[in-house]
């Protein structure tokens, strides 16, 4: 059984707002799968559907380190989170956390996490 399967992508696909994206596939779950294993309190911030763009979920660890991808819909997000015991937001509801913009700004200058 493959992602769009187990967390229901495949249902989630019905006619949306979204013209000019691409859809969810199966790698991308499979990123965020992936960073939530390999990096520490990792928590699931959901991005509602625009014209332009798909329901799309960031992960955010510990340390502020973060990727964004497609998820199809809300619900879709909420089954993974909910299967890694992981915390999962609406960004419109709570915002982005200060780390998340910490760490990026970090990155533009290139500088390390010691520094």
């Amino acid at each position: 059984m493959g992602w769009r399967d187990r967390f229901g992508l495949r249902r989630a696909r019905r006619g949306g707002k979204a013209r000019f994206d691409r859809a969810a596939e199966d790698s991308d779950l499979q990123a965020l799968i992936d960073f939530h294993g390999t990096r520490t309190g990792v928590e699931f911030y959901v991005e509602p559907e625009t014209f332009a763009t798909g329901t799309t979920a960031v992960a955010v660890a510990t340390d502020g380190e973060w990727i964004r991808r497609r998820v199809g819909s809300p619900d879709v997000i909420a089954r993974v989170a909910r299967k890694l015991r992981a915390p999962v937001y609406d960004v419109h509801a709570v915002g982005y956390p200060q780390r998340m913009r910490d760490w990026t700004a970090r990155n533009k200058r290139g500088l390390s996490m010691d520094e």
